[in-house]
């Protein structure tokens, strides 16, 4: 048995997992790359794996880049089944569709730049008929409902308190005879989260691998996280500004709206004045909202005691959700103090972008991120300061003051990651970390070595390692192009230093004998290095 790193290893985004035996191959999610340019370019690249051999996907929650190229996957030849959560399956209807619509509007709009440039036209990666195509290959299953796909295999989801429908999975893997345990945690969630439950906790495992978005940090906050986004929010009101909140349309928002709730409807001194205005402008979120009142089965208890009692957790007086783009466009045109949740959480796309160029430039106006911001994104460079950015091809100078609250994070921080991990009663043989920057994978699992020595892995991008009689050899390495240019600079070397010794050796090169001899195959290994060094001097220079 094999397994293959081939996305989210040494960054946040493009989940993909490949697992492979002597019979058949198993994807763990297949997510889009989000973030970079750099990031984002590997999207289009083909995948590492025939998607027509695939036999198998298991999709451990909605959000995009877990799920977002299963259209892509679909497209180019996958004909197996996608198994989740009956809540992820029904998400991943809304959000898929959503990207395939995001691809076609940023595709038109790079198009019509070309066409002026005279430059060739680009397809989507995939389009919206593809990606509604791709949804009759999802199967649902009940957490903690262990299902035998096969013979040889069989898998269990279990509640990784995330977002609604998010999973912890469990595979048994049979080979020769023996039979393996890997755990794919997904995204684990804070404990104590708004509506959810908390992660579960599996028995045990035999190979583990385990997200670490927080893998180096602890979130601030979390008792007060309610509180200080109500004192950002009425401060920014008395000074007579607005608060955008770009939210995860899927999670996040649903929470916010839950607190929100629970604010405006049992705060009793509660001044009328004070009541503003909240605003949903995600079609998305909208929807996603929708699904979760279906999906009561997924809160945790405190939840469910609110809704017998006969309140509505997605409902206020001054809660609204809008609807039309020309609705979205007149909130602009508007100066009373209110809220705006919109989309997308990292600012990569969606509405939440014209809300930002229309209000970033005033002083009294208020951004919250309640969620993690991927490096590249310009929710990130927001939070770290930048003084100007441009938005939608205009150069908007940063005057609102920006704010972040971790204790709203989708993702349990390192001590909940530690937690978690000692309550495994049968530990396993090596946990392998993904889902995470290399400061955040790298402290992770030094303290993971550290507590309950356990030999912890952090694979880059293309990373194989062969598991065979209860051991784990690293079998080979590919090398994608964000991993690969941070090692031009040693290849380079190498072969810088392979040339040079050839041309020091002039004695011996110039040696009429030889060079009769064996001319065109030193002139061949010159070529070759020539080679190289110009591919990789290029390289070094993009």
């Amino acid at each position: 048995m094999k397994i293959h790193f081939l996305g989210a290893s040494k960054v946040v985004t493009g989940s993909n997992i490949l697992i492979t035996t002597d019979k058949y191959n198993v994807l763990l999610d297949c997510g889009l790359f989000q973030g970079s340019e750099e990031l984002e370019s590997l999207n289009q690249l083909p995948f590492e794996f025939e998607p027509k051999d695939i036999d198998y996907l298991f999709l451990s929650h909605s959000h995009i880049d877990h799920s977002g190229r299963i259209p892509k996957l679909v497209k180019e030849g996958f004909n197996g089944k996608i198994l989740c959560t009956k809540a992820t399956k029904e998400l991943s209807e809304i959000m898929l569709v959503d990207s395939a619509h995001i691809q076609e509007s940023d595709v038109n709009w790079e198009n019509r730049k070309r066409k002026r440039a005279g430059k060739p036209l680009i397809s989507p990666l995939y389009s919206v008929e593809e990606a509604e195509a791709s949804l009759r290959y999802f199967e649902s299953a009940l957490y903690n409902q262990k299902i035998s796909v096969n013979e040889d295999i069989s898998v269990r989801f279990r509640d990784a308190g995330h977002i609604l429908g998010s999973s912890i999975i469990e595979i048994w893997i049979t080979e020769n005879k023996s039979t393996t345990k890997i755990v794919f945690t997904g995204d684990l969630g804070m404990t104590d989260k708004p509506l959810i439950k908390n992660p579960e906790i599996i028995e045990d495992a035999d190979y583990l691998i385990m997200e670490s978005t927080y893998g180096n940090r602890l979130h601030e906050n979390r008792e007060k996280r309610t509180e200080k986004l109500m004192d950002i929010i009425n401060e920014t009101v008395l000074r007579g500004g607005s608060v955008i909140i770009p939210s995860f349309a899927v999670g996040r928002t649903q929470e916010l709206i839950y607190e929100l709730n629970k604010y405006y409807e049992y705060k009793k001194d509660l001044e009328a004045h004070m009541k503003i205005p909240i605003y949903i402008d995600s079609p998305m979120a909208t929807a996603a909202t929708e699904v979760f009142k279906e999906n009561a089965y997924c809160f945790n208890d405190e939840t469910r005691q609110m809704i017998l009692k006969g309140d509505n957790p997605f409902s206020f007086e001054n809660l609204y959700f809008i609807k039309s783009h020309e609705e979205s466009m007149r909130l602009n045109d508007t100066n009373y103090p209110k809220v705006v949740i919109s989309a997308s959480g990292m600012c990569t796309a969606g509405r939440v972008r014209h809300h930002l160029k229309h209000n970033l430039w005033k002083a009294n106006n208020s951004v919250v991120f309640v969620g993690y911001q991927a490096n590249g994104t310009l929710g990130r460079l927001l939070q770290e300061g930048v003084k100007k950015v441009k938005l939608l091809g205009e150069e908007i100078v940063v005057l609102a003051n920006i704010h972040t609250i971790e204790g709203f994070s989708g993702h349990a921080d390192q001590q909940e990651l530690l937690s978690w991990v000692d309550k495994i009663k049968r530990k396993p043989k090596r946990i392998f970390l993904v889902h995470g920057e290399e400061a955040s994978t790298e402290t992770l699992a030094k303290m993971l070595r550290e507590r309950f020595n356990i030999k912890t892995i952090t694979p880059n991008i293309g990373y194989v390692y062969q598991i065979s009689n209860g051991s784990t050899e690293f079998s080979r390495e590919i090398l994608e192009p964000v991993q690969r240019k941070e090692n031009i600079k040693e290849e380079l070397q190498k072969v810088y230093e392979q040339f040079e010794s050839l041309v020091l050796k002039t004695d011996r090169f110039w040696n009429p004998e030889l060079l009769d001899k064996d001319y065109d195959k030193i002139k061949n290994k010159l070529l070759d290095l020539q080679r190289e060094l110009l591919d990789l001097s290029i390289l070094l220079g993009d």
